[in-house]
């Protein structure tokens, strides 16, 4: 039977921990026989979770006799990483062990080493902070999760359930996992990555910069066939001057910058009223519905349809 160490931190999220107990103590073979062993390991015999104490059963020793181990999120992604789990998960690495994490449990692995020069995910909302704090990771928040083989990373909350039943389809097959997902009431496959999920918010300038004008009146004009130089125009400079000052004081260009503002009304326009994917494009300015769908899923990474599907009100 394969064993599933669930390591639980310091301050571990209650929901991340919880997901890959319920997936893989549910999962069943087709002869009925269950698939997982399931463990909950921990450095200390209690662990605070921030609304209640858990006593784990197992100690560190849990995950040298693991053939995955899985490390949920923690609610302070930038607490250290006491040496004993450090070496407890670099050992497990070097036996074979699988290693996944959920949410900000990339963040522990992240500090053990075992995602130097990998690609990897994590919650949207860490991305920045991954990305910050480890630049030898490539840092992907667009996706549900990634797997590099040996050591996977998932996405934010229900991403962890994504992951869990893909591990189970890896081990068992898909009619295995197809079952686990029915019992979770998830598809086993969801459309699209963590994209979808993330609220782009426009980049803001500092308070009292030139640029405030010049963004606030691109927010009130998005319908319109924008230009650089219309832009330009309107604030009295330069394009160069315009492009210098968008990096400066937004980190991005004023296309991106318009294009990025374009979608954020766009996903308000999907969630928030009934008109057609083709007049919402054109409402926040783009030329034709192909244009609108192709930009709308590059940044989001979903169709406006798939979006209106995952976020829309009642129909």
């Amino acid at each position: 039977m394969h064993t599933v160490a669930v390591l639980a931190l310091s301050q571990v999220i209650p929901f991340d921990l919880s997901t890959p107990i319920e997936v893989f103590t549910r999962a069943r073979l087709p002869d009925g026989r269950p698939g997982y062993r399931v463990r909950v390991c921990a450095e200390q015999p209690e662990i605070d979770t921030g609304v209640f104490t858990l006593r784990a059963p197992w100690g560190l020793e849990g995950l040298a006799a693991a053939d995955t181990v899985v490390v949920p999120g923690i609610a302070d992604p930038a607490a250290p990483l006491a040496p004993a789990v450090r070496t407890a998960l670099r050992r497990a690495a070097a036996d074979g062990t699988r290693i996944a994490s959920i949410c900000t449990g990339t963040f522990p692995l992240a500090a053990s080493g075992l995602l130097n020069g990998l690609r990897a995910t994590t919650h949207w909302l860490a991305a920045d902070k991954l990305a910050a704090a480890y630049p030898d990771i490539e840092v992907d928040a667009n996706v549900l999760y990634v797997d590099n083989g040996q050591i996977l990373t998932s996405a934010g909350a229900a991403a962890g359930l994504d992951l869990c039943l893909y591990l189970i389809r890896r081990d068992y097959g898909a009619a295995v996992a197809a079952d686990a997902a029915r019992l979770s009431v998830m598809p086993l496959e969801r459309e699209g990555g963590q994209a979808q999920f993330i609220v782009h918010d426009h980049t803001p300038a500092p308070a009292g910069s030139a640029l405030e004008p010049v963004l606030a009146w691109i927010r009130d004009n998005l319908a319109g066939p924008l230009t650089l130089d219309q832009i330009a125009a309107h604030a009295g400079i330069s394009t160069r001057t315009l492009i210098r000052r968008f990096r400066d004081q937004t980190g991005t260009t004023p296309l991106q910058w318009l294009h990025r503002a374009r979608i954020r009304q766009a996903q308000h326009l999907l969630e928030t009223t009934q008109h057609s994917v083709e007049r919402i494009g054109a409402q926040v300015g783009f030329g034709s519905p192909t244009a609108f769908r192709d930009r709308f899923k590059r940044t989001a990474g979903v169709s406006p349809h798939t979006y209106r599907r995952t976020f829309g009100g009642r129909q």
